[in-house]
């Protein structure tokens, strides 16, 4: 504990961002369009009544503080925005990208305020931004705040994710502001006032594939050269690529930097489709460059097997961003990161070799991960190929639960009577919501294919109990689901915020296997089937 800061003011900003690249000039915070520069400098609005809800104690440790600051007066005063630390320096970053499938030119921070770069004491470089902070140059007709649902919604989801193995941006508190915010959550004309609120991001870097797409797409490729010289030496230190005569890396580093990015995004997904998890708005600038789950919005848990659903009302119609077809985005995304760099490496093949490593990796990556979803210690093709494909046919044909049925299948294979067809099916039944619709054609289904996995379990050495073990570390028992936020959510709105602690708490251990937590662990509710919030979600937040 000695360790730990007892201070806000010990820690260690760095500031690489702001101090290795180029500032907008102009420092007044007005809507504008910036060019020649990777930043504003912008200090975040003042909130009239700043008030703690939650933090995590994880998130603090990793930043080196100790729990008594966050509960300490100064702690909501710095992370609503209303005091700036000595060595933090405010700014929003700018960047475009792609918004489903088409261009949207100069985007940026239009609702984020990085605070600065902080750096631990083993050296680990955490970047803090605040979200609700206040407008931007690049909040364009929005007042860049938020509202207290969807801040506890990327508040919580940051660390459940973190705590399944996932990939991701974190958070480190949320905080009233003591103002209400006007929202239209359904976009039919009739706006409300809710409570405003403010989360602490934080991540290793927020650069977005879009950050090296404005440059490129303005062919401002100075600038382009010298962001990706920042982001490789700061944000890719491991790989020790090395420089040229100029200081600058070469196309040779740029495009094995590239493949890097490639390979971390297809395991992002990866574990996205492991645990069921459908992001929603899989725009290019809300696309990590270090392979993170970055801008929890209107995402979702996948409940009920359904490769085409969406969590986003907006991509209701198109379902671009579906379950099924986040792999084939994460890969156009790519693309489109590619042609950002083509006019520095000037040759295509490269770029499209690099791009081919995200199938490679995605498809091994993911032929491992479904292994182990099944407890086999690896995938054999010649069966599991087939295997895998009448599972999914499987899941698809009832409404199934996809998490609760992989957290039961470890359970079903422990039974001595595994061929029986009943007892199988008794200890499957929590995963279906309508199971008295389930046809005796669909439970001979499902026995055959019961048969067909046990006689591919014989392969294996390991025993039922290991099998279970193993299964029940990747196969998590408690998820995100959207009805449980919006019941914290109902309850916060009442200024009862034990529940948002309360979930995060259970959160915290996805894997474990807690009777006393048994309510976070069932399936979505019928009367959540189509309440707001409880299903889908807007992007009004």
């Amino acid at each position: 504990m000695s360790q730990l800061y007892h201070s806000l003011e010990e820690l260690k900003f760095d500031n690489s961002f702001v101090n290795n690249l180029p500032a907008d000039p102009i420092e007044d915070n007005y809507c504008r369009q910036v060019s020649n520069a990777s930043f504003s400098n912008v200090k975040p609005k003042l909130s009239s009544a700043p008030k703690l809800i939650s933090f995590s104690a994880e998130m603090a440790a990793a930043l080196n503080l100790h729990e008594s600051v966050c509960r300490s007066k100064t702690f909501p005063e710095v992370f609503s925005g209303n005091k700036i630390l000595s060595k933090m320096h405010p700014h929003a970053t700018v960047y475009g990208g792609h918004q489903f499938g088409n261009w949207a030119g100069q985007l940026g921070d239009g609702r984020a305020i990085n605070l600065g770069e902080v750096l631990t004491k083993d050296n680990t470089r955490w970047a803090l931004q605040l979200k609700g902070a206040g407008p931007t140059p690049y909040s364009r007709t929005a007042d860049g705040l938020a509202v207290l649902r969807s801040s506890i919604r990327e508040y919580i989801c940051s660390e459940a994710m973190h705590h399944l193995g996932v990939p991701t941006t974190r958070a480190l508190s949320i905080c009233l502001t003591g103002e209400e915010v006007e929202r239209d959550m359904f976009y039919d004309g009739n706006p409300e006032k809710e409570l405003g609120a403010i989360v602490c991001r934080v991540a290793p870097s927020f650069t977005r594939f879009g950050h090296f797409q404005l440059p490129a797409a303005t062919q401002n490729y100075d600038l382009l050269r010298e962001l990706i010289n920042y982001t490789i030496r700061f944000d890719f230190p491991e790989m020790e690529l090395r420089v040229d005569n100029t200081k600058q890396f070469s196309n040779e580093s740029i495009l094995e930097w590239f493949q890097e990015v490639c390979q971390r995004t297809a395991v992002m997904v990866v574990e996205w489709m492991r645990v069921g998890f459908v992001h929603g708005v899989m725009n290019t600038d809300n696309m990590s460059i270090l392979g993170l789950t970055i801008d929890y919005g209107p995402y979702g848990w996948l409940e009920d097997y359904d490769p085409s659903w969406t969590p986003n009302t907006t991509d209701a119609n198109d379902r671009r961003y579906r379950y099924g077809n986040q792999p084939q985005v994460a890969l156009w995304n790519l693309v489109q990161l590619a042609n950002a760099l083509y006019p520095l490496i000037k040759e295509s093949r490269p770029l499209e070799k690099a791009l081919e490593s995200y199938q490679t990796t995605y498809d091994q990556y993911y032929k491992s991960m479904l292994a182990s979803k099944l407890g086999l210690k690896e995938f054999s093709s010649k069966t599991d190929d087939r295997l895998t494909k009448d599972l999914f046919q499987l899941l698809s044909k009832v409404e199934t639960d996809m998490t609760i049925f992989f957290r039961k299948l470890a359970l079903v294979q422990k039974t001595e009577n595994f061929f029986n067809e009943e007892t199988a099916y008794k200890i499957l039944l929590p995963a279906y919501y309508k199971a008295e619709e389930n046809s005796d054609q669909y439970k001979s289904d499902l026995n055959a294919w019961l048969k067909s996995y046990n006689r591919r379990l014989q392969d294996e050495r390991s025993s039922a109990d290991e099998r279970q073990r193993a299964m029940n570390q990747v196969n998590p028992n408690y998820v995100f689901r959207n009805y449980l936020a919006q019941l914290a959510i109902d309850e916060a709105s009442t200024g009862n915020f034990q529940p948002v602690n309360d979930l995060l708490s259970v959160l915290k251990k996805p894997y474990s296997n807690d009777e006393s937590n048994n309510e976070y662990a069932q399936k979505r509710p019928e009367w959540a089937r189509h309440r707001p919030g409880c299903s889908m979600l807007s992007c009004s937040s």
